[in-house]
Parts: structure tokens; C-alpha cells; sequence
């Protein structure tokens, strides 16, 4: 029988420690959350493995769980305080939008397959959070705006839905994939427009509905 609870301390001390995290409230949150409990029980034992897992069932859209360091480090980028509004996009199972929960967010947590969405209401254990279905791309005009956007999975295109869904100061963090280079970047929302930074490599399979619209050939 897996030890979940020592797997998740080697986790903290092993994968997110050594990789720039440190924020205590991130690790201790990380360290708290049981990640297997937002797997299916036949991807359980790689809950704490250095990797994306998937979430989604077969015949389902696709849907990772982001490897721990690279959830921990994007979650530090955003600095959520209590009381904060944040959108969880392509939330799966709920895993993030948990953690951003228990660092005192009040969060949307945006997922279009309603079989996921469902999974996500049972596996959360707050009402703190608001599970919606719909598309990706739209964001959740009606329920922001947002301090802090976090998507769940690589974009091959800037996310403008989204962005305008931000308050001014707010930050969205994202994987963005262009070729065969991947790497995480955040934005922050200011009067004049978005500031742009890279951030760290990452690699993540690109959710469908952030692809980038095919090229013209003749």
C-alpha cells in the first residue's frame, strides 16, 4: 500500500523546495492537499510522481494534472491572498482550484466536460469554490472580475478572452507552446495594456480550445 502521506512530504521536500518554492503558504497548502484524491483511482500511485498525470477519462476531452513543481511555481507567481477572486481554467478534477482555495481564494473553477466538472464537485471539499461548465477560451465574464487567472495545460495562443477577464493589476499564468519550445509565462493587467514575462520551461500536452488557428498554405 502507496504511503500518500510521506509521498507528499517527499514532494514538498524534494520536488517543490528544489525548485524555486518558497512560499510557505504554497508548500504547506501542496503539503496539506492529497493530489490522489483528484485522480482517478488507476493514476493514483502517480500522484506525486515528477509528471503530468491525466485526469480525464477515455472518450472525454483531455485533461492533465500540471507535474507539482510546475503547479507550485505558478501558483507562487500569482501571490494569492485571502480574499482574493481567482479562475481556475480547465480545472479537471479540481486540484488547483483546491489549493487556491486553501490559500484563501474565493474561485471559480472553469471546466467544458461536464464529466470532469461533475468529478471535480465530488472530489472538492469546500463551497468555497464554484464549479462552472463552459467553454475554455470564454473565461467566466459573468462571475468576474478576476485577481488571478491560473490555466491548466499549454496554450499555442495568447489567451485574450481570458486577459479581459482580469482586474487592472491582476496576473494570469499560463504554459504557452510555440513549436516545439514550451515554456510558463505570467501577464499582469495594467492601464495601459499586458506586460509579458518568461517565466521557466515546462512542457504540457495544448488544451483544443487555446490551439492556434491553422496557417494558410498555397
Amino acid at each position: 500500500m502507496l504511503d500518500f502521506a510521506r509521498a507528499r512530504r517527499n514532494m514538498v521536500d524534494n520536488q517543490l523546495r528544489t525548485f524555486d518554492i518558497t512560499d510557505r503558504a504554497v508548500l504547506a497548502a501542496m503539503g496539506q492537499i492529497p493530489r490522489e484524491q483528484f485522480l482517478p483511482e488507476d493514476q493514483a500511485a502517480f500522484a506525486y510522481l515528477d509528471q503530468n498525470v491525466r485526469v480525464s477519462a477515455e472518450g472525454g476531452e483531455v485533461r492533465w494534472m500540471l507535474q507539482p513543481m510546475v503547479v507550485g511555481r505558478l501558483l507562487q507567481e500569482l501571490e494569492i491572498e485571502p480574499g482574493i477572486a481567482a479562475l481556475d481554467v480547465a480545472t479537471g478534477r479540481g486540484y488547483v482550484a483546491q489549493v487556491m482555495s486553501t490559500l484563501g481564494a474565493n474561485v471559480v473553477a472553469l471546466e467544458s466536460d461536464q464529466a470532469l466538472a461533475d468529478a471535480a464537485r465530488a472530489s472538492l471539499n469546500t463551497t468555497a469554490i464554484e464549479v462552472v461548465t463552459g467553454p475554455l477560451d470564454e473565461g467566466c465574464p459573468g462571475k468576474g472580475p478576476f485577481d488571478v487567472i491560473m490555466i491548466n495545460g499549454a496554450v499555442e495562443r495568447r489567451p485574450d478572452g481570458l486577459l479581459a477577464q482580469l482586474k487592472d493589476g491582476g496576473r494570469l499564468v499560463c504554459l504557452e507552446r510555440h513549436g516545439a519550445a514550451c515554456h510558463a509565462v505570467i501577464y499582469v493587467r495594467a492601464a495601459q495594456g499586458f506586460g509579458r514575462r518568461r517565466l521557466f520551461d515546462a512542457a504540457a500536452p495544448v488544451l483544443p480550445a487555446f490551439r492556434a488557428e491553422p496557417a494558410f498554405q498555397f
